[in-house]
């Protein structure tokens, strides 16, 4: 879920502020790559979502991350 600060009230998912050091896309990278090994991807699973998070811009990396984390992340811009 990517959702602006003055909107989120729940606080049952945990949170990056994308406004903040934990917004850099390096970061996210690596909290992707994290994730997915906690939710066992495998490697080639693993790799092809990084490398389709790298493929565009930022707002492509953020949807991609999303659409894969967002029931275990909130995203806060």
């Amino acid at each position: 879920m990517i959702t602006l600060k003055s909107e989120y009230i729940s606080k049952e998912r945990l949170v990056i502020d994308l406004t903040g050091p934990e917004g850099n896309a390096f970061y996210l990278l690596g909290q992707a790559r994290s994730l997915a090994k906690q939710l066992d991807y495998s490697q080639e699973e693993t790799d092809t979502l990084l490398d389709k998070m790298k493929e565009s811009d930022y707002d492509n990396l953020l949807k991609v991350f999303d659409e894969h984390f967002g029931d275990y992340i909130v995203l806060l811009k």
